[in-house]
């Protein structure tokens, strides 16, 4: 009898605040009151000024760190409570390839991990090679690529896995423009056909228009909730879609959320100095 696969999980954030120690022995907190959603099968963006608690929040998601107050609830599709935490695969923006490992080693690492047989392994590391165009580099090391194929790398070693939550914190941030551009749309094409979950941390107001089913806009530190916007744009989306004057309005509108909370924050560092 085969395995029922299990329904897609909406992953909540209720009420999440994070306190940490200063090295000055001071409290600091990172994120207070933290409420927000993350839609089973959409693209969820999280964008915000520097030191907000983006990629904090991120990292609570994971389970890499514990809230101090607050939790995590999962309802599975269909309203259903569950304990059972999705399976996660996250995209950094430092590339984290093992340089003495091959492209198609590398991507095959957290099945060899996980105890997957050899034939299935390659066959699956083969087939997320494919899905970002690095079909023909498998034996190739990542010293011998560029910055967007090491990324690119990356990314199939999330996808390898077969993740229902793909978590993305900032990861084109490292690469040149044009770069990033195309590796936007790639990205793009990737979560529209895939269905899974994803939530991507990112500066950029153009690639969370252009990936994000829903954008969160968090405030300056301590990080909150300042806004929650629905990205209503037809997909396929690439760059084509800048030119459309309904991106443009949404564009206006966050990047004034963002603006004020930018200056909020230099004045506060002003104020320490």
């Amino acid at each position: 009898m085969s395995e029922i696969a299990p329904r897609p999980v909406e992953i909540a954030c209720d009420g999440i605040g994070l306190t940490y120690p200063s090295k000055a022995g001071a409290a600091v907190v990172a994120l207070d009151d933290v409420h927000c959603r993350f839609a089973p099968g959409k693209v969820t963006a999280i964008i915000g000024p520097s030191g907000c608690g983006k990629s904090t929040l991120l990292q609570i998601v994971r389970g890499l760190l514990a809230p101090s107050r607050g939790h995590l609830r999962y309802t599975e599709l269909g309203g259903d409570a569950t304990q059972r935490t999705p399976g996660m695969s996250t995209v950094w923006q430092a590339f984290n390839l093992f340089p003495w490992r091959t492209v198609l080693d590398n991507v095959v690492f957290g099945l060899e991990v996980a105890g997957i047989p050899h034939a299935e392994r390659i066959d699956r590391a083969r087939r997320a090679l494919a899905r970002v165009d690095l079909a023909g580099f498998e034996d190739k090391y990542p010293r011998q690529l560029s910055g967007g194929m090491r990324q690119r790398v990356g990314l199939a070693r999330a996808l390898v896995m077969e993740p229902e939550v793909l978590l993305l914190d900032e990861p084109f941030g490292s690469l040149d423009a044009q770069t990033r551009l195309v590796l936007q749309e790639q990205l793009s094409a990737l979560v529209e056909t895939s269905g899974t979950t994803a939530i991507l941390v990112t500066h950029s107001i153009e690639e969370a228009i252009l990936l994000a089913d829903t954008i969160l806009v968090m405030t300056a530190r301590p990080g909150r909730m300042a806004a929650e916007i629905a990205v209503d744009l037809r997909r396929p989306r690439s760059l084509a879609t800048t030119h459309d004057p309904a991106y443009g309005q949404l564009f206006d509108r966050i990047y004034g959320l963002l603006r004020d909370e930018v200056l909020r924050a230099m004045t506060r560092e002003a104020g320490s100095d």
